[in-house]
């Protein structure tokens, strides 16, 4: 179901609302969309009624982004999939406290309520006339003020101390969209901007997975932030930072870690397992960062190819988990059965990195039977496929 202005107008009457308030009490599964729009059709028309259960759906969807706010917000179903994640739109917001922040592309206006909410002056543009009315709703919904206006970005933009970018990164069929200049709008619309000295910083939402040499060209600083080790999105920083910075920012319930590099990447040696494997946090994978991390940490690389890391001591660290390396052999199934069979393991969890092997393939042919259990750890030692048996994770 498409929501239109139409739509919205409905949606927004106090009959509309209404029939949102009665909706919500009901079983809104897939299995009983038709009994609920037979419901709705006994007063609605068939375009209300689809709206009023399209709406009450999304609002549910949205809770796990906008929590208790989303029974009162407005959406549509692919701005809400663009929308931001909770902690890192507030992480990213407090950027734009005291500044006059440009929202290019804003969609239903998440990140510039959030950036409202953090003390901006902020101004929201977006080509979709149905996307910029549910950004002024959601602003009134809740009681922040930001302004959103009707514009095609690619004219240009007003002045502003920050412009934040969001280009859509699926096509009009749902499909990702891989490479940066077939965003819609295209990444190269930030060059225009960035040599306009109106602008003092541009910052970028990219997707997490973004292929860094597509940015060579922008000589900026790129940000790569996870949340409790999930990892969200890419930040492209125009000004403000170093131009080839790269920085893994880790979001937790504690607060805000942050890893960069100092100086040049160092060179860090390799070894064979030690008696912790390390793991890192995705945000330090994907900024380049595994060495300097292993170098904090006193430990070394298994393979220059291969994030992980081991250590003769267990170091505390938000930047990695770890699992205590019991033993380890080069890869070899029968090798690996009689071994586990002789420590009387009947159940394992099979991580992988860098082996070609599954779990699925693999756990069949160990034909386990035991009361222990283990954590086995397929990857390469020096070039050479090796299996690690290890105990539970350690946080």
């Amino acid at each position: 179901m498409t929501i239109t202005l139409d739509n919205l107008d409905f949606l927004a009457s106090s009959a509309g609302l209404q029939w949102l308030e009665q909706v919500r009490h009901e079983d809104l599964s897939d299995s009983q969309t038709l009994r609920v729009l037979n419901l709705l059709r006994r007063d609605l028309s068939p375009q209300h009624a689809g709206a009023v259960l399209e709406m009450a759906r999304l609002r549910l969807k949205a809770v796990a982004k906008f929590g208790s706010a989303a029974e009162r917000m407005w959406f549509t179903r692919d701005a809400l999939e663009q929308a931001s994640d909770p902690q890192v739109r507030h992480y990213r917001a407090k950027d734009g406290a005291g500044l006059q922040v440009v929202d290019a592309c804003c969609g239903i206006g998440a990140d510039s309520l959030a950036l409202a909410a953090a003390g901006a002056a902020v101004l929201g543009l977006d080509n979709d006339p149905v996307r910029v009315r549910i950004a002024q709703m959601n602003a009134a919904a809740l009681d922040l003020s930001a302004t959103f206006q009707l514009a095609d970005v690619r004219d240009g933009l007003p002045k502003a101390d920050l412009v934040f970018y969001d280009p859509a990164r699926r096509d009009a069929n749902g499909r990702r969209i891989h490479h940066v200049e077939h965003y819609q709008p295209p990444l190269a619309l930030v060059k225009d901007w960035h040599t306009d000295q109106s602008h003092a910083r541009i910052v970028v939402k990219l997707s997490p997975g973004v292929d860094l040499q597509q940015l060579e060209s922008y000589a900026g600083a790129v940000e790569f932030i996870s949340v409790q080790g999930d990892l969200k999105e890419a930040i492209l920083r125009l000004g403000g930072l170093e131009a080839g910075d790269m920085q893994a920012t880790l979001l937790t319930p504690e607060g805000v870690h942050v890893f960069q590099r100092e100086g040049a990447p160092p060179a860090v040696p390799l070894s064979e397992p030690r008696r912790w494997l390390l793991e890192p946090d995705a945000s330090v994978l994907r900024a380049g960062l595994v060495g300097d991390l292993a170098l904090e940490l006193g430990g070394t690389l298994l393979d220059e190819t291969i994030a992980y890391i081991t250590t003769d001591t267990r170091r505390e660290t938000v930047w990695a988990r770890a699992w205590p390396v019991l033993d380890w052999m080069p890869f070899h199934v029968k090798r690996l059965r009689a071994y586990l069979r002789e420590q009387g393991v009947g159940r394992v969890t099979v991580k992988k990195r860098g082996s070609a092997v599954t779990p699925e393939a693999l756990i069949p042919k160990l034909k386990l039977h035991g009361d222990e259990s283990r954590v086995l750890v397929l990857t390469r030692c020096r070039g050479n496929p090796v299996a690690l048996v290890c105990g539970e994770m350690v946080y």
